[in-house]
């Protein structure tokens, strides 16, 4: 009893365990992955700071054109029309916008002539505040063409993607509701297994009258009925089965069947044959007879 309750624990245990790993992959599976929105949240948050470019401009008509993805990392701002820059307004702006869209927080910005592809003003935001580099703060960058590069330099990449966790969760998952069934799963493999095993009366039989003689089995079979032999009997009844209607020696049926077996007693073959008659006696149509002097032959009348 104590036995059984301690698996029934063990059971239980695993059931428990797999239902938590299922609450967590529905979990993971449906919380929105928030790196996956990244390249939206940088382009809405450029757009704002865009827009708060061309307002410190006193300009509330001129469009911001569509953000522009270079790579994961690097993305362009640019402007329908010319505007003047001030170095403390565009950190101020951007500071701003990337912290309420909850973006990585070292970046590079660079402020870019459309003419001549040069950097008019850069500047470097980093996680330590002495380590950011803001040069001429306060040297206007008259009005002119220009577009704006953000290169975040450390976006953070989780270690194990969601669609990693949801494979180790989920393989974890199964292990654990076969260790909780496995007994069952055991159960059902051996009974398939057993299914598709042929029955044992179909094996190779030889037919003695009646009976079928099964000499792997030991037994004789008769009506679905089985019969069991010793070894003896069974040694002795396949050598009459290879000879049928012929004598055979006593002595070559003691040696065949006892020599390599230790002492002979005496009567230890009439005692055998005697056992055999005994269980083939319900079919008349075969019989073991005595051979005065001689031996025994088995009759088989067709």
């Amino acid at each position: 009893m104590l036995f059984v309750s301690h698996m029934m624990k063990r059971k239980n245990g695993y059931l428990v365990a797999a239902f938590t790993v299922l609450i967590a992959i529905l979990w993971i599976f449906f919380t929105p992955e928030k790196e996956e929105n990244l390249s939206e949240r940088v382009k809405i948050s450029l757009r704002e700071v865009g827009n708060q470019l061309l307002l410190a401009n006193q300009d509330s008509t001129s469009l911001v054109l569509p953000i522009i993805e270079l790579n994961p990392s690097l993305y362009e701002l640019s402007f329908e029309s010319p505007l003047a820059i001030t170095p403390n307004d565009i950190v101020g702006i951007v500071k701003t916008a990337f912290q309420k869209a909850a973006l990585p927080e070292q970046y590079l910005i660079e402020v870019i002539q459309c003419e001549d592809e040069e950097v008019a003003y850069s500047y470097g935001i980093y996680f330590d505040v002495e380590k950011d580099i803001i040069p001429c703060a306060n040297r206007v960058l008259s009005k002119n063409c220009f577009t704006i590069k953000t290169r975040f330099t450390e976006i953070p990449v989780p270690l194990v993607s969601r669609q990693q966790w949801l494979m180790l969760l989920s393989i974890l998952f199964v292990g654990l509701l076969i260790f909780a069934f496995k007994d069952r799963l055991w159960e059902r493999f051996r009974e398939s297994k057993k299914s598709q095993t042929p029955p044992e009366t179909t094996k190779a039989h030889t037919a003695i009258g009646m009976f079928a003689f099964y000499p792997d089995q030991n037994k004789l079979v008769k009506e679905a009925v089985e019969i069991g032999l010793s070894k003896k009997e069974c040694e002795l009844l396949a050598i009459f089965v290879a000879q049928p209607n012929q004598i055979i020696k006593r002595d070559e049926l003691t040696k065949r069947v006892w020599e390599d077996h230790g002492v002979v007693v005496g009567r230890s073959l009439d005692t055998y044959i005697s056992k055999l008659r005994k269980k083939l006696k319900e079919d008349s149509s075969i019989k073991i007879t005595n051979v005065h002097g001689v031996g025994y032959k088995l009759e088989m009348h067709t």
